[in-house]
């Protein structure tokens, strides 16, 4: 199944794609790098509650308002040249994260960071697709990419952690600057630029547009998981998929639109993105109760924890390599669907999780990332080998944004779903008890003794009776994801990414 008449990548592309690897982990690390520095930067900086809300959100939706946007930008500047950009100001936003003397600058520096990884990541995705034109080596280096990816969430606390064993606060942020300084020098030697020969016009008035659709969602959805269905935030949801409607009218209708039609005529791509969505929110909807289990269930430290969810990471590093490996010798569709299966299992050996279940969780939060990189990464390999190749940077961008909204479509509904069996069980409790079980934990510890003993126990076990449910809601989910899969992609043929090195589209770097 492989295309044989492809170019096979040697030791400078894969060079490059290690060195592209080195953007992405950061992207990726920023998303948690925050967890334990929180509380210096209370001392120091006295932010208020909002601004210490937005000093962890600001650079989650900086990043996913303007992925589709540099996306676009990419196809048509070059793909080399917005990531070289987009490194530059991610290493100076760093530098004024760490640096930062007051709320409002930190908040400021923590939006460049979004915007920075906003051009990063679209930009190493779209590279890989042009770097192997070879279908088995291109599916190789997508699978490493997903890994990377997903366990850069999980290193992300943990660095921060060990860095603040030995430095103070702003150190968290210095950690990119050595590694995008590499960047800086070493894409410009082993990574050609790569580019749309004709791109037409930039629609400027697409800009606002697909933010103001991406960022309302995004912000509705993060908040209902945090704080349930109130108007205000099914208001910002609605909002949003308003001006979404209004933004896929004006790509529709217009020659020069930021999301090329062309993007969707193979199969492949708006499947694969419907595919990776359903995965993204399995991943971050699990993630949302395996952490608080770790903390607050089982009374782990935050480095404690951190150190614990590395732990399903070792089982993802040899998944996505063996599903590329499959994918070269049968249906992809059936090797999609048996990832959602295998994903499912992990949501079902969650589901059995008490309340001193600490190897059980591991073992099914490992069976679940498994099958979700699988699903990840041969998604991913099909949506951009369907796509023209001039168009990658357009079709990295969905990709990511899907899973953007998938992650938060995920912490809202299952987060939801747990929250609702939690204060089922708690009905006849306290508010502070109810609405979290952070809130739980901190009325117990001010009771004290055997009353405050027995609520922690009634509150945990009702954490994990809505975990229990909710697994159960994520397993469901996923077998219809493989089923899906198997409808949507069964019969696809293998990509053959023709004319990636023609010219007008690999400038020599």
């Amino acid at each position: 199944m492989t295309n044989s008449a492809a170019r096979l990548a040697g030791r400078r592309e894969w060079t490059a794609f290690t060195v592209l690897l080195l953007p992405l982990l950061l992207v990726s690390m920023d998303v948690s790098v925050l967890y334990f520095a929180i509380p210096a930067i209370t001392q120091e900086l006295d932010p208020s509650a909002t601004q210490q809300l937005w000093i962890f959100d600001s650079y989650a939706f900086a990043l996913a308002g303007l992925l589709i946007t540099m996306g676009s930008l990419g196809d048509r500047i070059g793909r080399r040249k917005l990531l070289l950009l987009g490194a530059a100001a991610f290493g100076l936003a760093s530098v004024g994260a760490a640096y930062a003397t007051s709320a409002e600058m930190l908040i400021a520096a923590r939006v460049l960071l979004g915007v920075g990884g906003a051009t990063l990541m679209p930009s190493t995705l779209a590279l890989v697709r042009n770097l192997f034109q070879d279908d088995r080596q291109r599916g190789q280096a997508i699978a490493i990419w997903s890994g990377a990816m997903t366990g850069g969430i999980a290193l992300g606390s943990v660095l921060s952690g060990l860095m603040l064993n030995h430095f103070w606060w702003g150190s968290v942020f210095l950690i990119n600057v050595p590694a995008m300084l590499l960047l800086l020098i070493l894409v410009p030697v082993l990574v050609p630029e790569f580019q749309d020969p004709a791109p037409g016009r930039f629609d400027l008035l697409s800009v606002p547009l697909s933010t103001a659709a991406v960022l309302p969602v995004v912000y509705g959805l993060k908040e209902i998981a945090a704080e349930g269905l109130e108007p205000l935030y099914a208001a910002s949801v609605a909002v949003g998929l308003a001006f979404g409607f209004v933004f896929v009218r004006r790509q529709r209708t217009r020659d020069d639109a930021m999301v090329s039609r062309s993007l969707f005529r193979g199969r492949g791509f708006g499947a694969g993105i419907a595919l990776n969505t359903i995965a993204a929110f399995a991943m971050m909807g699990s993630a949302y109760f395996t952490t608080q289990y770790l903390q607050s269930v089982l009374g782990m430290g935050t480095l404690e924890a951190a150190l614990w969810s590395l732990a399903p990471s070792l089982v993802i590093g040899a998944a996505a390599p063996v599903s590329a490996a499959l994918a070269q010798k049968t249906d992809r569709a059936y090797v999609i669907a048996a990832g959602f299966v295998l994903a499912a299992a992990g949501f079902a050996l969650i589901s059995l999780v008490g309340g001193d279940s600490l190897w059980l969780l591991l073992t099914g939060a490992g069976v679940l990332a498994s099958g979700l990189v699988t699903v990840m990464s041969l998604v991913s390999d099909m949506a951009l080998a369907s796509t023209p190749a001039e168009k990658a940077g357009s079709a990295a961008s969905l990709l990511e944004t899907g899973s953007e909204f998938g992650g938060a479509l995920g912490m809202a509904v299952l987060g939801s779903l747990g929250t609702a069996v939690y204060r089922s069980d708690l009905s006849g409790a306290e508010p502070a008890v109810q609405e979290t079980l952070g809130g739980a934990v901190a009325t117990a510890h001010q009771l004290g003794g055997s009353a405050g003993e027995q609520l922690l126990a009634l509150a945990r076990e009702a954490f994990v009776h809505g975990m229990q449910y909710a697994a159960w809601g994520g397993a469901v989910l996923l077998l219809a994801g493989g089923v899906l899969a198997v409808a949507l992609m069964r019969g696809l043929p293998a990509p053959a990414p023709a004319g990636d090195a023609e010219p007008a589209q690999a400038l020599a770097g």
